[in-house]
């Protein structure tokens, strides 16, 4: 009778290992040093900063060409002059002289309104490059917890798949020994052996499956990740707050960063309708220029000689034909219009799509992982059912094996919609444009410390 218990105790170690595995990972990586980790060795998000880097750049560009622009050019010239006529009497004339000059030039516009409309353009895109930086950073914080919490499941699977290996184990030496007593059948040792093979299988792929997890985030964290924190005990989920629907989609249209980048666009591509269609307008510049010369003489003559010459007047430019080309760029600039306006409304479309579904995604979460818990609870009743009913003879080797798979993958499935509402959380406030890492910093309490 006493060996007949063995599984229940079995599944208390087993139960006991599990929660050993989680106390003991206080010292491992949290949420919030791999992400300041990848934020630092993250290949996308160092170029999307540097892109913003460079943006940056845009203004001081533009204003340059409103600014004056000064000048100045040299020139120094050695001369040999040699000639002969063939005359009588023949004449030779052969001379040297030098000549060198120094001019200064300098320039206004004062009325391009080109130059004006592109520095409109470049203050815009340059609040643009803010909200595609943030894009890339939330985008950054997703990938990085959806890498994480892979991880975290594969290993789960693997201790899984260990435990279950050696709940396996004990069924299978038990049925060898109760066939070798004559009181059970070759069928069982059978299945007990197949459903053994079964899970060293199953090991092996949940091992390459870490691995390809691990490889994944070591391709945002720039090194092969240490042992990962897991969700603490006491976790509980929560429903969106508020839990309206409408108050998310309004708030997806108004802040969802894709929309304010789209918006941004279009505002660019209006001002460079504006742009070409001022290419029909004059232009105003003033402009100044200052010249000094010096000779020691020429080919006529041996004086030495110095000239100054000076400059200062308006240019005024009026196009009058160019040949059909500013028509042209007009007509290509609106449609581009046309197109940032349809991309506008993409982008829109998208955002609510997005928050919809970010919404349903919390609020199906939170009731997957209620009634995964739910599932883990009767799963346990059900196997210490079992494995009485064993005791007393109502219930196969087969039967306690079957409720003993239930467990584990009930464990597993629970593990993976806590890990799906965490990230389902994330997803809906990046939805409306308000995902930072202070969600992710919320989140990291939720670990073990």
């Amino acid at each position: 009778m006493t060996r007949m218990r063995t599984p229940i105790f079995r599944l208390l170690g087993i139960i006991a290992a599990l929660s050993a595995l989680a106390a003991g990972s206080a010292s491992a990586e949290d949420l919030l040093q791999v992400y300041r980790e990848a934020q630092k060795q993250d290949p996308a998000i160092a170029s999307a900063r540097s892109q913003w880097e460079a943006t940056q750049e845009r203004v001081p560009q533009a204003r340059s060409a409103l600014l004056p622009s000064v000048s100045a050019s040299g020139q120094a010239n050695v001369n040999s002059y040699d000639s002969s006529l063939s005359t009588n009497p023949k004449i030779h004339v052969s001379t040297n002289y030098n000549y060198g000059a120094l001019t200064f030039q300098a320039s206004q516009p004062l009325y391009r309104p080109q130059y004006a409309v592109a520095l409109d353009q470049a203050k815009e895109q340059v609040s643009q490059s803010d909200f595609s930086l943030a894009i890339a950073q939330q985008d950054l914080i997703i990938r990085t917890a959806v890498a994480y919490f892979d991880v975290l499941l594969a290993e789960f699977n693997i201790e899984l798949a260990q435990q279950q290996k050696i709940a396996v184990a004990e069924q299978l030496a038990q049925a060898k020994r109760n066939f070798e007593v004559g009181t059970a059948t070759i069928t069982d040792t059978n299945e007990a052996q197949a459903k053994y093979d079964q899970i060293v299988a199953t090991e092996i792929q949940a091992n390459n499956d870490l691995d390809r997890r691990r490889t994944a985030l070591m391709a945002i964290i720039g090194r092969m990740p240490k042992s990962l924190k897991r969700v603490g005990r006491g976790f509980e989920p929560s429903l969106p707050a508020p839990n309206n629907v409408d108050f998310w989609v309004d708030s997806a249209l108004k802040q969802n960063l894709s929309v304010r980048f789209a918006q941004s666009n279009f505002e660019i591509a209006t001002l460079e309708v504006d742009r070409a269609r001022a290419g029909h307008l004059p232009t105003l510049d003033l402009v100044a220029n200052a010249t000094q010369a010096n000779n020691n003489g020429s080919v006529s003559s041996e004086f030495t000689g110095q000239t100054r010459t000076a400059l200062f007047g308006v240019v005024l430019n009026v196009p009058i034909y160019t040949g059909g080309f500013v028509n042209s760029r007009v007509r290509e600039t609106i449609s581009l219009q046309d197109k940032s306006r349809a991309d506008l409304e993409q982008a829109k479309r998208a955002a609510v799509s997005n928050a919809q579904d970010g919404f349903s995604g919390v609020n199906s979460a939170v009731a997957g992982v209620k009634a995964f818990e739910q599932a883990v609870s009767s799963a346990e009743v059900a196997l210490q059912s079992n494995i009485l009913g064993q005791e007393v003879g109502i219930r196969t080797n087969l039967d306690v094996l079957n409720v003993q798979q239930n467990v584990f993958s009930a464990r597993r499935d629970l593990a993976n919609a806590y890990f799906q509402y965490l990230l389902a959380t994330l997803r809906l406030k990046s939805a409306i444009g308000t995902l930072t890492e202070q969600d992710l910093e919320d989140i990291n309490r939720r670990l073990n410390g």
